[in-house]
């Protein structure tokens, strides 16, 4: 009989994502000489390698990849297990995975642990920030229990409930303060930063700008909203962010910001999780601590927030 642990398996999963062992290692918060130890019992006791190691990365063998599928169901099966174990103790405690988007992460968090961890005292919260498209996978997968991140998603298996929605703003130069504010046409004719591909908040700038997502790459694409901010300053150009994020960018940039005129640029945050999680619940009283933590990082007014 096979002696191969969940925690094997973990590891596994880990170093087939990351296709690093250091990398894994962060993931798992195991040494790296541990994790490598383990690999080769796994591989020892299997039979047969599970990765080609190379002086910068690894890769799966191609038993590896087979072996992924298995190790995938597997961990389905152990998190469901988990899952209604937790329900059963009526209470939200024990691990909770949480995901975030990058242009809500840094502004969001900081005001809805505290209350978030007072409401659950048993509750082990871990934090995932990547874009939209990963945390989704990353769902659907069961490597995450919810996400927060901006709607719609439409995936069939995913519950989304909004929390709030906010606007966005524009950032400019301080030396044009006082100017008239823009509307959405007449940044057809500056020079916008934007964040890179993926983002999701790109796109909705963009639709915004009129312009298409295959524009011509000019000026700056930031991996952050705090990389655009200080560009804007240095006078490259001139951005947008949304609403949350103005508190903690500009207060360090040589910057202005001001609402839109007219029509005013929104997106609808909320929350996202499995159709068929035990844990749908507490989610939604998740939420009902993200509107209120959402409300004190940008001062946005209830009727900002759709009740969904």
């Amino acid at each position: 009989m096979m002696n191969l642990t969940i925690r094997q398996f973990r590891y596994f999963e880990a170093i087939a994502e990351q296709r690093h062992f250091g990398r894994a290692a962060q993931v798992c918060a195991i040494s790296q000489p541990a994790l490598s130890a383990q690999i080769k019992e796994m591989e020892t006791t299997l039979g047969k390698p599970l990765f080609e190691r190379g002086p910068r990365q690894v890769r799966p063998t191609a038993f590896g990849v087979e072996f992924a599928g298995h190790v995938r169901a597997v961990l389905e099966q152990v998190e469901a297990l988990e899952n209604f174990a937790r329900e059963a103790q009526g209470d939200l405690a024990g691990q909770f995975r949480l995901g975030v988007i990058p242009t809500i992460a840094p502004y969001l968090l900081p005001r809805l642990i505290g209350p978030l961890t007072a409401a659950y005292p048993g509750i082990d919260l871990h934090v995932r920030e990547t874009l939209t498209s990963r945390l989704v996978q990353e769902l659907q997968d069961g490597r995450l229990d919810a996400a927060i991140v901006a709607l719609p998603v439409s995936v069939p298996s995913l519950t989304e409930v909004p929390v709030f929605s906010e606007r966005f703003v524009f950032v400019r130069p301080e030396a044009a303060a006082g100017q008239p504010a823009p509307g959405g046409r007449d940044l057809a004719d500056m020079r916008v930063l934007l964040l890179e591909e993926g983002h999701c908040f790109r796109d909705q700038a963009l639709a915004f700008c009129n312009r298409p997502a295959s524009v011509p790459r000019t000026g700056l694409d930031g991996s952050s909203l705090a990389t655009l901010v200080q560009m804007v300053g240095a006078g490259i150009g001139v951005t947008v962010i949304p609403q949350m994020a103005v508190r903690v960018e500009t207060r360090s940039a040589a910057v202005d910001w001001v609402p839109f005129a007219g029509p005013q640029p929104k997106r609808t945050v909320g929350m996202i999780w499995r159709k068929a999680s035990p844990l749908t619940r507490h989610q939604a009283a998740f939420a009902q601590l993200v509107r209120q933590a959402a409300g004190d990082a940008a001062d946005i007014r209830p009727e900002e927030r759709p009740q969904g």
